[in-house]
C-alpha cells in the first residue's frame, strides 16, 4: 500500500494545498484571532508561495528544513489532531494516547515526504479567493480558491473550524484538490490497513513507508 494520493490526479497542485497549512506562517507575525477564514487562507496561500519561491533548499525538497518549518508553524493554522483522527476513522476512539501521538507523527511525516519532492514545480502560481458565503455565526466554513499559473486554473478548497479558548481562531482540518478530499482519501487507505492489522499495524506500515521514502 502506497499511502499516497495519485499524482496523475492531483499533480503539483496537491503540493501547494498540502503546504499551505504546513509552511504558511513561516515568516508571518502574530495575527489577530478574529482574522476572517477567507483572509486567513489568502494570507497563508500567498505566504507559502513566496516562501517556496524564495528558498532554493525548500524547492529542492530539503526534508529537515521543511520538517523544521512544519514543526514550528503547523499548529497555529491546522487542527492536525482532527485531521489524523478523521483519517484513522472509528478506530481512533480505541487508540491509546501513545498510539495517537505516534499516528500523528507518522501521518505528518508521510504528508511532508509525499509532497516535498514536487516543490521544485512551484513557479509563477497565484491564488484567488472565490466569493465567500460564510457568516459571522458559523463554526465551520468552506473557503474556495483558484490557483492560476501557466496551465489551466485549478480549484483548491479548504475546510476550517473556529476554535474556542486560548489560541482562538480559524484552523484548517481538510482540503480538496480537484475534487479529492485529502483526509477522506487517506481514511479509505488507513481503514484497509486497520482491518487487516489493527492500529499498531497501521503505525508500523506508516513508519516503514516513511523510512522507505527517506531512502528514495
Amino acid at each position: 500500500m502506497t499511502f499516497a494520493i495519485q499524482r496523475r490526479t492531483l499533480g503539483r497542485w496537491a503540493t501547494l494545498g498540502a503546504f499551505v497549512f504546513a509552511l504558511g506562517a513561516a515568516s508571518a507575525p502574530a495575527v489577530a484571532a478574529d482574522e476572517a477564514p477567507d483572509a486567513l487562507v489568502k494570507r497563508l496561500s500567498t505566504e507559502v508561495l513566496d516562501t517556496i519561491k524564495a528558498d532554493s533548499s525548500i524547492k529542492a525538497g530539503d526534508i529537515p528544513k521543511i520538517m523544521a518549518l512544519v514543526d514550528a508553524k503547523i499548529m497555529p493554522n491546522v487542527n492536525f489532531q482532527r485531521m489524523t483522527s478523521s483519517a484513522v476513522g472509528p478506530a481512533w476512539r480505541q487508540a491509546t494516547p501513545d498510539q495517537r501521538n505516534r499516528l500523528q507523527q507518522e501521518f505528518k511525516t508521510l504528508l511532508v515526504r509525499t509532497y516535498a519532492g514536487a516543490l521544485d514545480q512551484v513557479s509563477d502560481q497565484t491564488v484567488t479567493i472565490k466569493p465567500f458565503r460564510g457568516s459571522a455565526d458559523d463554526k465551520e466554513v468552506l473557503v474556495r480558491t483558484e490557483v492560476r499559473g501557466s496551465g489551466e486554473p485549478v480549484q483548491i478548497d479548504y475546510r476550517l473550524e473556529k476554535t474556542p479558548g486560548e489560541g482562538y481562531g480559524w484552523k484548517v482540518y481538510n482540503l480538496n484538490v480537484m475534487g479529492v478530499w485529502l483526509v477522506d482519501t487517506y481514511r479509505t487507505q488507513f481503514a484497509q490497513e486497520i482491518n487487516a492489522k489493527g492500529i499498531d499495524g497501521l503505525i508500523a506500515t506508516l513508519a516503514a513507508r516513511n523510512k522507505s521514502n527517506a531512502r528514495s
